[in-house]
């Protein structure tokens, strides 16, 4: 059997978002940290316009402003939509009760479909989906690729077709892990993926829990 603690830590470490001094989903802000993590907006969205190199100065400025006001609304939204927004209760499908982390996600996925729509075509509009990509890795710090390598070495003869897959599932993950303000939230959108890239390739005959077992004994040997 696989161990999930060890597989959540494996993709948390996978998984870590390059925006500084972020919060924990319950812990409250103070004005100071408010300041920094607006100012921490606005250094990335030109860092991140800068990487593309674009060589058109008003398309640039025009790029910087849509990650700017994406990420200030998600930002906005974390705050204004805290956990304690939505009431205790119980997983249906699992029947656990709620914790602070599942309440949050569950606030933060509430945010308007516009702010990421408006992201999205804002993108598309000034760039090719070459750079649109670009600029959704460096949201995630280009984990979809460090991810997907990991899949590479667990499973040494991953096929096309299954690589395929796994792609596509570490896309849908990664453009809508950029809605979540915190690392943590952001993993529990990539843990969905990871969920369905492990059914996926078990139902191709795959023995995951051995694969990964002798994946574990290779980076974590026993001391």
């Amino acid at each position: 059997m696989k161990t999930k603690n060890s597989i959540s830590l494996l993709f948390a470490v996978l998984l870590s978002f390059s925006l500084k001094a972020q919060l924990s989903t319950t812990q409250k802000p103070t004005p100071h940290q408010i300041s920094s993590e607006v100012a921490a907006i606005g250094k990335n969205a030109q860092e991140w316009t800068n990487s593309l190199k674009l060589k058109d100065a008003q398309k640039a400025k025009r790029v910087k402003a849509i990650i700017s006001t994406h990420l200030k609304a998600v930002h906005d939204w974390h705050y204004s939509h805290g956990y304690q927004t939505v009431p205790a209760g119980i997983n249906p499908a699992t029947g656990r009760v709620l914790g602070p982390l599942d309440r949050q996600l569950l606030a933060s996925s509430a945010i308007p479909k516009s702010v990421h729509e408006n992201l999205m075509s804002g993108l598309r509009n000034e760039l090719t989906e070459q750079q649109v990509e670009f600029v959704l890795d460096k949201y995630t710090n280009d984990r979809l690729t460090s991810t997907l390598n990991k899949y590479k070495t667990i499973v040494g003869d991953l096929t096309p077709e299954e690589e395929s897959v796994i792609i596509s599932n570490l896309k849908q993950a990664r453009e809508q892990a950029i809605d979540y303000k915190t690392t943590k939230l952001a993993i529990e959108i990539f843990e969905i993926y990871r969920t369905k890239n492990e059914e996926y390739l078990i139902s191709r005959g795959r023995n995951w829990a051995e694969l990964y077992k002798k994946y574990i004994a290779i980076v974590e040997p026993p001391k």
